[in-house]
């Protein structure tokens, strides 16, 4: 019973074991089969994508083909048409683009020629300074500033149509009651009469009232600028010129050689004119000069005109005159020349009547030549008689 059992439990044992291997041995056939059947349709899927991959690449790309050929020729009209709304736009670029390298070239040229300019007028300026700053040096000497004034007067008189020693004398000399006066400038005006001007060049004030960096040193020298032309202005009028020339209105020019010292006087004397006025001084600057002069080279030619109309009236009635004795001996001339027609008129009626006649006769008779002689005819037109002249109408 034992041994049964043993052997029941061995076979039991046997079949548990066997099933334990049976069942490894099945998992592991299993596993092996999942392994081949996964290989089997990894490779089936491979195959079926390859497929599907290289049908759907074909089919892609012949509709991808189409798609291009469609899309460049649709691309090739849009690219017609953005063209051709393009093409003003360039054509208008490259236009403005042309324009602006003109402009540039053109700025450039400006700007060199400005840069140019500029430079040389610089060194003007500078020369223009260096030039200003020996004239002030210059004038700074008495006897320099009595000349420029002298040039600037005989250069204001040429300027109004004047000649030198026609219409002007400079330098003249003349012995007055109070001594030997020598004014810069006598002009001389219709009628014999004369105009006395006399430059000052008051210049040592206002010189350095330009060279004063000060504002109040600037102002005072321009009071001592007043001070001095009002002080030349005294001279003047105490020389008493127009009783020294018979001719002279009773005035004297004071000529100042440039407008801004007088102004400068002006600023800080306005009452400078009215009183040289007063003192018989007439302060003059090379534009009131001139004026001045024009109005004297005017009444010259007026003068000259009137001179002329009066010559050419004595020799109308010089000619007047010389007409009336010529109309005389004229008038005698037609008056002989009517007595001789009236003679000669008688001698051919008395040849005709008395000698040719009897002459004539000489042919009929066959003496003579074989001309004949002429009738004479009577002068029927007299002189014609000269208009006389009528003195009343000289």
């Amino acid at each position: 019973m034992a041994d049964a059992l043993v052997i029941v439990l061995a076979l039991v044992a046997g079949l548990a074991v066997g099933a334990c291997l049976g069942y490894l041995l099945a998992k592991r056939e299993e596993a092996k089969a999942k392994d081949q059947l996964a290989d089997t349709f990894k490779a089936l899927a491979t195959d079926a994508l390859r497929g599907n991959s290289e049908t759907f690449i074909g089919q892609a790309t012949q509709a991808f083909k189409t798609v291009k050929t469609e899309a460049e020729g649709d691309l090739a009209q849009r690219q017609q048409a953005i063209e051709g709304l393009i093409k003003p736009l360039n054509e208008a670029l490259q236009r403005y683009e042309t324009q602006i390298a003109n402009m540039e070239r053109a700025r450039q040229s400006a700007y060199g020629g400005l840069d140019q300019h500029l430079k040389t007028l610089a060194q003007a300026h500078e020369r223009l300074q260096q030039e200003t700053g020996n004239l002030v040096k210059a004038l700074r000497s008495p006897q320099v500033r009595g000349q420029w004034g002298e040039i600037t007067l005989k250069r204001v008189a040429e300027l109004a149509g004047m000649v030198e020693h026609c219409d002007f004398r400079e330098q003249e000399t003349v012995q007055g009651e109070t001594g030997r006066l020598r004014p810069d400038m006598i002009i001389q005006l219709p009628a014999g009469r004369q105009i006395v001007v006399d430059a000052k060049t008051v210049l040592a004030a206002y010189l350095e009232a330009v060279e004063a960096q000060d504002d109040e040193v600037r102002r005072e020298r321009l009071r001592q600028h007043a001070t001095q032309v009002r002080a030349r202005m005294d001279q003047l009028s105490a020389k008493a010129y127009w009783s020294q020339f018979a001719q002279a209105p009773e005035f004297v020019v004071l000529f100042l050689p440039g407008e801004q010292f007088l102004g400068a006087a002006l600023e800080y004397d306005r009452t400078l004119i009215e009183e040289g006025f007063a003192k018989k001084v007439v302060i003059a600057t090379p534009t009131t000069l001139i004026a001045l002069l024009r109005a004297v080279a005017y009444g010259w030619r007026q003068e000259q005109l009137a001179e002329n109309a009066q010559a050419i009236s004595a020799l109308g009635k010089d000619l007047f005159e010389r007409m009336a004795v010529l109309a005389e001996y004229l008038s005698d001339v037609g008056a002989a020349l009517n007595k001789g027609v009236t003679a000669y008129n008688k001698a051919v009626g008395s040849l005709e009547a008395r000698v040719l006649p009897s002459a004539r006769r000489f042919k009929d008779l066959g003496i003579g030549s074989e001309k004949d002689i002429p009738k004479l005819e009577s002068l029927e037109q007299a002189p014609r008689p000269v208009p006389e002249v009528d003195e009343s109408n000289q």
